[in-house]
């Protein structure tokens, strides 16, 4: 019975059958709600992301099952999915991830293999849920801010904020200049991370003395990472 489970469901002499099609879409549709639902899981999205991460799933299986033992249709296939993600807008590498573990799925019940894509979903959404619950990796990048100051022209910014940033930070970095007011002002844009959470109001009151209390502005900083996502 177990054995039986994970073997194809499609019949190498019948092919795809009506029955065999709608059961490895409905499989594909709620592998795609699997994922989405671990994707949603303190995490940011859109509903566009959401949408798409269901419905993929179905996508990918229905054009394996399509060409199915045709060879050149199926490396046709794998280009076309290429030049999706080359020419989509930009995301993170969590959406990538997610999108490609739909894929995958996808791929497996497009060959039949409904065990094995049951399988796959439930260890990569437990591995997902687990890191995404130890908040893994997100240490230093936790702390990573994008600072801005306000200065007035007779400062010299060059190290005047040094002492606060190696009392306040592990690393900084001034990587934009630029006059405001009539040139009666400089604005510096630093991208820094703090040494501890819950130093920021410490830290700005300091800038404050230090700039003639002008306008402070600190932000997490920006993901590094963008990459293609559909």
């Amino acid at each position: 019975m177990l054995n039986n489970l994970f073997n194809t469901i499609i019949d190498s002499t019948t092919g795809v059958t009506p029955s065999v099609f709608i059961i490895l879409l409905i499989v594909s549709l709620l592998t795609g709600l699997l994922f989405s639902g671990v994707h949603m899981f303190r995490n940011t999205y859109t509903g566009s992301f959401i949408m798409t991460l269901v419905i993929l799933p179905a996508v990918v299986c229905v054009v394996i099952m399509m060409v199915n033992g045709n060879i050149g249709a199926g490396i046709a296939v794998a280009g076309t999915f290429s030049l999706v993600r080359f020419r989509s807008a930009p995301g993170t590498a969590r959406e990538i991830g997610i999108l490609f573990a739909a894929m995958g799925a996808g791929l497996i019940l497009g060959m039949g293999y409904v065990g094995y894509a049951i399988l796959f979903a439930l260890i990569l959404s437990a591995a997902f849920l687990i890191m995404s619950a130890m908040k893994l990796g997100e240490g230093k990048a936790a702390l990573a801010r994008e600072l801005r100051i306000t200065i007035p022209e007779d400062l010299d910014y060059n190290g005047v904020f040094d002492d606060l940033m190696d009392k306040y930070t592990t690393e900084h970095k001034l990587t934009n200049v630029k006059t405001t007011n009539m040139g009666s002002m400089f604005k510096l844009h630093y991208t820094l991370t703090l040494k501890a959470p819950g130093v920021e109001k410490e830290f700005i009151d300091q800038l404050r003395c230090r700039n003639g209390n002008l306008e402070i502005m600190m932000s997490e900083a920006a993901a590094p990472e963008t990459a293609g996502t559909l």
